[in-house]
């Protein structure tokens, strides 16, 4: 994807999926699916599907949770996470029961549930992962600047109010001279002094490192990140979403820094003498991100992780 999805093609798209027969798509499940057991990445998709979907016992909702059938837009369930969901859903039986958490999801639920978030450590087999929100998340660009030709800063652009630790770190670093700081958000909290305007994402391009501060759960820009030839810059995760980033490892895909930020200046300095081990971190984030690009792939771990999510609840 080269930037974000315009909103008028995603609700269109999603619309169409809303109205199309379900019993269709049930139809074509079990052939979507006994294909792709054929597959010579049958092995990579499984090992997917069960980082997603940790189940091991059968689990019963009893009272709790929707049937298909029941889970309709009219609810006023936010939009977004609502047609995600509703593009996987809608190939199983409409009788399937299910419980879902939708928004930015930092906590394990009490029983098995569908959600876009969850923490990296602890048992958090009850948290289910599906691509939601993925308009907003699942972003990569083409980046044509090298590089050995971006400048030797890094850029921080983000909401910052309720997030004690981006304000930590605007407080650290907001006027420091390698360090291009802005609060995107107005609020009376906020010092004046720190509120920019919103820039694209492009813009932010020009510079050999960015910022990727996790927010209320993930740090949203860490895909498009990743699929340019910029650093991505953060502390170890705590948050994971589709993207794992669980799994991402540390100075092989981003530069890590530590949680309170003290050596962010130390570690910039060492790939911007060393643009050779940077270009390698660079390769490595690149074909990271590479992988959720085949969208036929996607369809199937996703109907995967649902189907193992359903095989398990106890009807």
């Amino acid at each position: 994807m080269k930037g974000k999805q315009p909103n008028i093609i995603y609700y269109v798209i999603s619309f169409v999926r809303y109205i199309y027969p379900k019993f269709l798509c049930r139809i074509m499940t079990n052939r979507i699916l006994s294909k792709a057991e054929k597959r010579a990445d049958f092995d990579y998709i499984l090992d997917r599907v069960n980082y997603y979907n940790k189940l091991d016992d059968s689990f019963s909702l009893e009272q709790e949770g929707i049937k298909i059938k029941d889970f309709s837009f009219f609810q006023k369930i936010k939009s977004a996470y609502f047609f995600d969901t509703y593009e996987y859903v809608r190939f199983f039986p409409v009788v399937n029961r299910f419980s879902y958490k939708f928004g930015d999801v930092t906590y394990i639920p009490s029983v098995p549930s569908i959600l876009k978030s969850r923490p990296v450590d602890g048992d958090n087999r009850n948290s289910v992962l599906l691509n939601l929100n993925k308009r907003r998340h699942f972003v990569f660009l083409d980046d044509k600047i090298p590089f050995r030709k971006k400048d030797n800063k890094i850029i921080f652009y983000a909401f910052i109010h309720g997030k004690p630790h981006r304000i930590k770190f605007m407080e650290k670093y907001f006027e420091h001279p390698e360090c291009i700081c802005g609060a995107v958000d107005s609020n009376k909290s906020i010092p004046k002094e720190w509120i920019v305007k919103k820039i694209g994402l492009r813009k932010h391009l020009i510079h050999k490192f960015i910022l990727a501060l996790e927010g209320n759960d993930v740090a949203t820009n860490l895909k498009w990140i990743m699929s340019s030839n910029s650093l991505a810059v953060m502390p170890k995760p705590k948050y994971e979403t589709w993207f794992m980033e669980g799994r991402l490892i540390p100075d092989f895909h981003y530069v890590e820094i530590k949680d309170d930020y003290s050596d962010l200046i130390e570690r910039m300095n060492f790939y911007i003498e060393n643009p050779v081990e940077a270009e390698k971190i660079i390769k490595n984030a690149n074909e990271y991100t590479s992988q959720f690009k085949n969208k036929k792939r996607e369809k199937i771990i996703s109907l995967l992780v649902l189907q193992k999510y359903f095989s398990k609840s106890l009807k």
